[in-house]
């Protein structure tokens, strides 16, 4: 936790900071168009998504959860920057959606949301970051503050399609199958892939993984989550719109390090504090 400063008294939408870093909320259009702008950047000209019409005439990755939600963002300070965000949808959000939440088209969580009902939930999304900023400050930065929001609200529990790239599941069967082996969700809890959507994490056996190997070769995001105590729902999905292959991920408070747990909370109390 060194090199992180507590944020400006008063400022509630703002989780931390590091550096020249800082890691809020989003507050207004403008922030919420400059992340917008940003993945268009890195999903559609850096990676292999297809843009639809509009998107491509304003240059903003946009849809219809966008204004429903909460907008996570790491801004560089010294130029005014965002470098990295994530999209933020709590179970209240979702209840104003006709679709539910956005993984639904994805992933049958139904039965995930009926058994944490009553409890806080928070879906993951269309997170990014910049490619000269992905080191690991930063996505330890990112971390952290998800997890000031996660605790300033009572969340119990975090979800949300994670991506790996490519659209070959062929090219991806050592990270699918060291997923599926060894951080797959309880048995009886299990989230599965749509049926229409299904393509099997099974294409290595077991003792053929080479773990260290397979960790190594995941995304960093999906590296944190597994090392934050993420399980793995069955089966992975194809987008062909973002070129990613996705995965489940299930991150219930309780998994996550409670040593990362008790500090943050201690921060935040604080801060409250003044």
């Amino acid at each position: 936790m060194t090199g992180s400063s507590p944020p400006t008294a008063g400022n509630t939408h703002v989780l931390d900071s590091s550096g020249s870093l800082e890691v809020r909320l989003a507050t207004t259009e403008a922030e919420i168009e400059a992340a917008q702008r940003m993945r268009y950047d890195i999903f559609y000209r850096e990676m292999s998504a297809k843009p639809s019409p509009e998107m491509a005439a304003t240059g903003r990755d946009f849809d219809d959860y966008d204004p429903i939600c909460q907008h996570m963002l790491v801004v560089d300070r010294d130029d005014n920057r965002v470098i990295a965000a994530y999209r933020l949808m709590r179970e209240t959000a979702a209840a104003r959606s006709p679709k539910g939440f956005y993984t639904a088209g994805e992933y049958d969580i139904a039965g995930v949301v009926k058994a944490r009902a009553g409890q806080r939930l928070l879906e993951l999304g269309r997170s990014c970051v910049l490619k000269e900023y992905r080191t690991g400050p930063t996505m330890q930065l990112l971390w952290r503050g998800l997890l000031v929001y996660v605790i300033r609200h009572d969340i119990a529990l975090m979800f949300g399609c994670a991506s790996l790239p490519g659209t070959d599941p062929k090219q991806l069967a050592l990270q699918l199958s060291y997923l599926h082996h060894f951080h797959a969700m309880p048995e009886g809890q299990r989230v599965r892939a749509l049926e229409s959507r299904y393509v099997s994490m099974d294409m290595m056996p077991k003792e053929a993984i080479d773990q260290a190997e397979a960790l190594r070769s995941l995304p960093p995001l999906v590296k944190g989550y597994i090392r934050s105590g993420a399980q793995i729902g069955d089966g992975a999905v194809i987008d062909h719109q973002f070129g990613t292959t996705d995965v489940f991920i299930y991150v219930p408070t309780a998994n996550i390090d409670p040593r990362w747990i008790r500090h943050l909370k201690k921060k935040t109390a604080a801060e409250a504090g003044g």
